[in-house]
């Protein structure tokens, strides 16, 4: 579905879907201590930039215009505006609606103890009014108006209370003060996106299983898919899995993320420490079993 380059199921040229990066890169840099050679997907150009700090890191996206975006990233370019920020801009009108004046959510994000920002959520923000509002944003029947089905499918039933769920896990975790994701998601200030200018990816355009197919074997030491399986054919995903065991080597780890509730048995799911707040699954495992 992402061969598009489209969030909606029009036609067309591909577009630039993603402008900021939803994944907290802690989670990666931490998984890939002490490992030198890593395959990523591009997206925004966040991670890869983050990674390559200490890593050979190689940056793929099947979307062309995607592709172009984060290599311009990683030169120093601006930040630009992805369909999926706009469609997110659409907040901005109804947080007043729903009483998140603009000067309260800004006291919010200034909070530096969980226990007084839990205090804050429940008696402020996380009202009924909010609920009932929220729900109705992330329900499927408004999403499909901006989201291709494919993009829905892996959604869990009553998506806006399991994204109220989630926020409020992070906000009880997380010092809000000292979280630039937090402040992105809720005051729209991307602060987190300052990418210092790096010439040390190589940016790959293709499909991740074809390219990873046609690599050398035992060529990475990581993998960072970010969410690409989300509403991935079962074929896909095998083949996406035997591709990453031939090309990783022995002691290889995988990140993986999904908006999907975590599947029961999951050993490893580092969600909760994900300070972007927003994922079901953070998936951090061994490439052999993959």
């Amino acid at each position: 579905m992402w061969q598009s380059g489209r969030l909606d199921s029009s036609s067309g040229p591909h577009r630039l879907l993603f402008g900021h990066m939803y994944e907290d890169s802690e989670i990666e840099r931490a998984a890939f201590q002490g490992k030198a050679r890593l395959f990523c997907i591009a997206s925004a150009g966040a991670t890869a930039v983050e990674l390559a700090r200490e890593h050979e890191v190689v940056a793929c996206d099947i979307n062309p215009s995607q592709l172009a975006y984060a290599e311009r990233r990683a030169g120093g370019g601006p930040l630009e505006t992805g369909d999926v920020e706009r469609a997110m801009s659409f907040a901005s009108f109804f947080m007043p609606l729903v009483g998140w004046r603009a000067e309260v959510v800004r006291d919010f994000i200034a909070l530096s103890d969980v226990a007084e920002q839990m205090v804050f959520w429940r008696r402020n923000l996380d009202t009924r009014r909010f609920r009932v509002g929220f729900d109705i944003l992330m329900s499927r029947a408004f999403l499909r108006t901006v989201y291709a089905p494919q993009f829905l499918s892996f959604l869990p039933s009553h998506f806006g209370a399991v994204l109220r769920r989630r926020l409020g896990r992070g906000f009880a975790r997380h010092l809000n003060a000292s979280n630039p994701y937090a402040q992105a998601l809720l005051l729209g200030e991307a602060s987190i996106e300052s990418l210092a200018r790096t010439q040390s990816i190589r940016f790959i355009l293709a499909d991740a299983a074809s390219w990873l197919e046609s690599c050398p074997a035992r060529a990475f030491d990581g993998f960072a898919l970010s969410n690409i399986l989300d509403g991935a054919e079962p074929a896909y995903r095998s083949r996406l899995s035997r591709a990453i065991r031939r090309a990783a080597t022995n002691e290889a780890v995988v990140v993986s993320r999904s908006f999907a509730e975590p599947p029961p048995g999951i050993e490893n799911n580092r969600a909760e420490s994900d300070r972007s707040m927003l994922w079901g699954v953070v998936d951090i495992r061994s490439a052999r079993i993959f």
